[in-house]
């Protein structure tokens, strides 16, 4: 595995890939890998002739007061996982590689940015769209892995790809959870064993919601309404939004249809967890 922390290097080695027709996947991530993690690698290196990975804690993605000087790092061990999957090229730049100078350019995505989790944090996703339209330049034609956890993310980001023409194909890949269905995220492990039980209340609330659209009940107002008793009931979590809202546009739905999307955002302890579920088929 090829380790590499200078856009220049990048170019070299994939001019040398697409010399051998050398198909190329991308994973873009912000480190501290988890199985979710691993899974984008595993499905980038079974389709792939090369797989690439990125760790990269962004700064434009965090507003003033967000965790970005404690966003959790373990880089020793993020190499080690890389190498075990199979990682030909890990692109590790330092903030002054990849913004040498103050950036003066962004990307919107109008309409799909302001709502929902854009609501909770206004600078997010121009943040996360700019940084990942760089690395789509940098890297070039490829397939582009993202997990579905971060669904308005990877609709952003799906969105980007397609009015920008970026010879890029984004692949949305399923949420890895554990087994009391917890969806994987690297802010787990800002929780406390108390903490991290009581989140379960994400997932399990949305899982109500699920069966009760499958038994029927397709009244955005009636589910929401049983999500927020469902989540207001335990004490250590903190509810931010629930939105439920047609998946690929995420307008807001009256009437649940099977491209629907549950949104959650809530707090527990120092973590703000995330999750989302198409409601007809329910937390897998």
């Amino acid at each position: 595995m090829k380790l590499i922390s200078q856009v220049s290097e990048v170019h070299e080695f994939i001019d040398e890939y697409r010399a051998q027709k050398n198909t190329i996947g991308l994973v873009p991530t912000m480190g501290f890998l988890h199985e979710g993690h691993i899974s984008l690698m595993q499905r980038a290196a079974n389709e792939n002739d090369k797989t690439i990975v990125t760790i990269f804690v962004n700064p434009l993605q965090f507003a003033e007061g967000e965790d970005l000087s404690s966003y959790p790092q373990n880089l020793d061990k993020d190499i080690n996982e890389c190498e075990a999957i199979g990682v030909d090229l890990l692109f590790i730049p330092s903030s002054e590689e990849m913004y040498s100078q103050p950036i003066l350019t962004s990307v919107q995505v109008d309409q799909l940015m302001s709502t929902i989790e854009g609501a909770s944090r206004p600078t997010h996703f121009s943040g996360v769209a700019t940084v990942v339209a760089k690395l789509f330049n940098i890297v070039g034609p490829c397939n582009a892995y993202f997990g579905e956890k971060d669904w308005q993310q990877l609709q952003v980001i799906s969105t980007m790809a397609r009015d920008l023409s970026f010879r890029v194909k984004v692949l949305g890949c399923p949420t890895v959870r554990q087994s009391d269905g917890l969806a994987l995220s690297s802010r787990n492990a800002y929780l406390t064993p108390e903490e991290r039980e009581a989140a379960t209340v994400i997932s399990r609330s949305l899982q109500v919601a699920s069966e009760n659209v499958q038994a029927g009940e397709t009244s955005a107002s009636v589910i929401k309404s049983q999500i927020v008793d469902e989540m207001t009931a335990e004490t250590l979590a903190t509810l931010d939004y629930v939105e439920i809202v047609e998946g690929s546009s995420l307008q807001t739905i009256d009437q649940i249809t099977e491209g629907a999307r549950i949104l959650i955002a809530a707090k527990v302890g120092k973590a703000r967890l995330i999750d989302n579920v198409n409601p007809y088929f329910g937390i897998k």
